[in-house]
Protein backbone atom coordinates (compact mmCIF):
# COMPACT_ATOMS: atom_id res chain seq x y z
CA UNK A 1 0.00 0.00 0.00
CA UNK A 2 1.23 3.43 -0.85
CA UNK A 3 1.32 5.81 2.05
CA UNK A 4 -1.77 7.92 2.58
CA UNK A 5 -1.15 11.35 1.08
CA UNK A 6 -2.99 14.60 1.74
CA UNK A 7 -2.57 17.93 -0.03
CA UNK A 8 -2.02 21.25 1.75
CA UNK A 9 -5.81 21.59 2.22
CA UNK A 10 -5.92 18.25 4.05
CA UNK A 11 -7.73 16.50 1.17
CA UNK A 12 -6.75 12.97 0.19
CA UNK A 13 -4.60 12.74 -2.94
CA UNK A 14 -5.63 9.60 -4.79
CA UNK A 15 -3.87 8.75 -8.05
CA UNK A 16 -5.02 5.83 -10.22
CA UNK A 17 -2.64 3.00 -11.01
CA UNK A 18 -1.37 2.83 -14.58
CA UNK A 19 -3.47 -0.28 -15.28
CA UNK A 20 -6.72 0.92 -13.63
CA UNK A 21 -9.71 -0.08 -15.75
CA UNK A 22 -13.46 -0.57 -15.77
CA UNK A 23 -12.85 -4.33 -15.61
CA UNK A 24 -11.13 -4.28 -12.21
CA UNK A 25 -14.21 -5.61 -10.35
CA UNK A 26 -15.41 -8.08 -13.01
CA UNK A 27 -14.09 -10.91 -10.82
CA UNK A 28 -16.79 -10.12 -8.24
CA UNK A 29 -19.78 -10.79 -10.49
CA UNK A 30 -21.63 -13.85 -9.18
CA UNK A 31 -22.77 -15.38 -5.91
CA UNK A 32 -20.60 -15.78 -2.82
CA UNK A 33 -20.50 -17.11 0.71
CA UNK A 34 -18.69 -14.74 3.04
CA UNK A 35 -16.82 -15.47 6.29
CA UNK A 36 -16.65 -12.22 8.29
CA UNK A 37 -14.32 -11.28 11.13
CA UNK A 38 -15.14 -7.90 12.66
CA UNK A 39 -13.79 -6.10 15.73
CA UNK A 40 -16.46 -5.78 18.43
CA UNK A 41 -15.66 -2.07 18.80
CA UNK A 42 -13.41 0.30 16.88
CA UNK A 43 -10.63 2.73 17.73
CA UNK A 44 -10.66 1.94 21.43
CA UNK A 45 -8.01 -0.78 21.74
CA UNK A 46 -10.52 -3.63 21.44
CA UNK A 47 -9.04 -7.08 20.74
CA UNK A 48 -12.33 -8.99 20.65
CA UNK A 49 -13.72 -10.22 17.36
CA UNK A 50 -17.18 -11.21 16.11
CA UNK A 51 -17.30 -13.89 13.43
CA UNK A 52 -20.34 -14.50 11.24
CA UNK A 53 -21.37 -15.83 7.85
CA UNK A 54 -23.12 -13.95 5.07
CA UNK A 55 -24.01 -14.20 1.40
CA UNK A 56 -23.22 -11.73 -1.34
CA UNK A 57 -24.56 -11.45 -4.87
CA UNK A 58 -22.95 -9.09 -7.39
CA UNK A 59 -23.93 -8.06 -10.92
CA UNK A 60 -22.67 -5.55 -13.47
CA UNK A 61 -24.44 -2.25 -14.24
CA UNK A 62 -24.12 0.74 -16.58
CA UNK A 63 -22.76 -1.26 -19.52
CA UNK A 64 -19.69 -2.31 -17.56
CA UNK A 65 -18.86 0.99 -15.82
CA UNK A 66 -20.01 -0.37 -12.48
CA UNK A 67 -21.41 -3.15 -10.39
CA UNK A 68 -23.70 -3.60 -7.42
CA UNK A 69 -24.02 -6.20 -4.74
CA UNK A 70 -26.34 -7.23 -1.93
CA UNK A 71 -24.78 -8.47 1.29
CA UNK A 72 -27.12 -10.47 3.56
CA UNK A 73 -26.67 -11.84 7.06
CA UNK A 74 -28.25 -11.84 10.54
CA UNK A 75 -27.14 -9.78 13.55
CA UNK A 76 -28.71 -10.64 16.92
CA UNK A 77 -31.19 -12.88 15.08
CA UNK A 78 -32.40 -9.93 12.96
CA UNK A 79 -31.91 -9.73 9.19
CA UNK A 80 -29.26 -7.28 7.99
CA UNK A 81 -28.72 -6.20 4.40
CA UNK A 82 -26.00 -4.08 2.83
CA UNK A 83 -25.80 -2.61 -0.66
CA UNK A 84 -22.58 -1.70 -2.44
CA UNK A 85 -22.42 0.39 -5.60
CA UNK A 86 -19.07 0.59 -7.39
CA UNK A 87 -18.61 3.09 -10.22
CA UNK A 88 -15.63 3.56 -12.53
CA UNK A 89 -14.92 7.07 -13.81
CA UNK A 90 -13.26 6.69 -17.24
CA UNK A 91 -11.90 10.26 -17.09
CA UNK A 92 -10.10 9.99 -13.71
CA UNK A 93 -9.65 6.19 -13.98
CA UNK A 94 -10.68 5.92 -10.32
CA UNK A 95 -13.32 3.75 -8.71
CA UNK A 96 -15.83 5.11 -6.19
CA UNK A 97 -17.33 2.57 -3.78
CA UNK A 98 -20.58 3.49 -2.01
CA UNK A 99 -22.14 1.51 0.88
CA UNK A 100 -25.56 1.64 2.50
CA UNK A 101 -27.14 -0.76 4.97
CA UNK A 102 -30.50 -1.64 6.44
CA UNK A 103 -29.61 -0.07 9.81
CA UNK A 104 -29.08 3.46 8.46
CA UNK A 105 -30.47 3.65 4.91
CA UNK A 106 -27.95 6.31 3.80
CA UNK A 107 -25.07 6.06 1.32
CA UNK A 108 -21.72 6.45 3.07
CA UNK A 109 -19.10 8.77 1.60
CA UNK A 110 -17.40 6.95 -1.28
CA UNK A 111 -14.13 5.08 -0.98
CA UNK A 112 -11.99 6.13 -3.96
CA UNK A 113 -9.05 4.27 -5.48
CA UNK A 114 -7.84 1.66 -7.94
CA UNK A 115 -6.16 -1.71 -8.32
CA UNK A 116 -2.45 -2.24 -8.88
CA UNK A 117 -2.50 -5.68 -10.47
CA UNK A 118 -4.45 -7.86 -7.99
CA UNK A 119 -4.55 -5.52 -4.98
CA UNK A 120 -6.88 -2.54 -4.74
CA UNK A 121 -6.77 0.28 -2.18
CA UNK A 122 -9.62 2.72 -1.68
CA UNK A 123 -9.69 5.71 0.67
CA UNK A 124 -12.02 8.29 2.18
CA UNK A 125 -12.22 10.78 4.98
CA UNK A 126 -15.19 10.25 7.27
CA UNK A 127 -16.46 10.99 10.77
CA UNK A 128 -16.48 8.32 13.48
CA UNK A 129 -17.74 9.15 16.98
CA UNK A 130 -17.46 12.85 16.16
CA UNK A 131 -13.80 12.63 15.07
CA UNK A 132 -12.37 12.84 11.57
CA UNK A 133 -10.85 9.56 10.40
CA UNK A 134 -9.43 8.05 7.24
CA UNK A 135 -11.07 4.82 6.09
CA UNK A 136 -9.14 2.33 3.94
CA UNK A 137 -10.57 -0.58 1.97
CA UNK A 138 -8.25 -3.27 0.62
CA UNK A 139 -9.42 -5.73 -2.04
CA UNK A 140 -7.24 -8.76 -2.83
CA UNK A 141 -8.22 -10.67 -5.96
CA UNK A 142 -5.06 -12.79 -6.18
CA UNK A 143 -7.30 -15.88 -5.93
CA UNK A 144 -10.32 -15.05 -8.14
CA UNK A 145 -12.43 -17.82 -6.59
CA UNK A 146 -11.62 -16.70 -3.02
CA UNK A 147 -11.05 -12.92 -2.94
CA UNK A 148 -10.86 -10.95 0.30
CA UNK A 149 -11.82 -7.50 1.49
CA UNK A 150 -10.63 -5.68 4.59
CA UNK A 151 -11.27 -2.31 6.21
CA UNK A 152 -9.11 -0.10 8.43
CA UNK A 153 -9.63 3.17 10.28
CA UNK A 154 -6.97 5.76 11.04
CA UNK A 155 -7.54 8.42 13.69
CA UNK A 156 -4.09 10.01 13.15
CA UNK A 157 -4.35 11.07 9.49
CA UNK A 158 -2.94 7.82 8.15
CA UNK A 159 0.11 7.33 10.38
CA UNK A 160 -1.39 4.16 11.91
CA UNK A 161 -4.22 1.90 10.82
CA UNK A 162 -6.57 -0.29 12.84
CA UNK A 163 -7.76 -3.16 10.62
CA UNK A 164 -11.26 -3.81 11.93
CA UNK A 165 -13.17 -5.97 9.44
CA UNK A 166 -12.15 -8.86 7.18
CA UNK A 167 -14.29 -10.68 4.62
CA UNK A 168 -13.17 -13.96 3.05
CA UNK A 169 -15.30 -14.83 0.05
CA UNK A 170 -15.86 -18.15 -1.72
CA UNK A 171 -17.65 -18.38 -5.03
CA UNK A 172 -20.91 -20.37 -5.10
CA UNK A 173 -20.85 -22.56 -8.21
Amino acid sequence: MESIKCNNKGELEIIPSLNSSKNDFDFLIGKWTVKNRKLKTRLDGCNGWIEFDATNEDHGVLNGLGNMDRFKTFFNEKPFEGLTIRLFNPVTRLWSIYWADSNVGVLDVPQVGSFEKNIGYFYSKDIFRGKEIIVVFKWDKTDLENPSWSQAFSADNGKTLEWNWYMYMSRIV
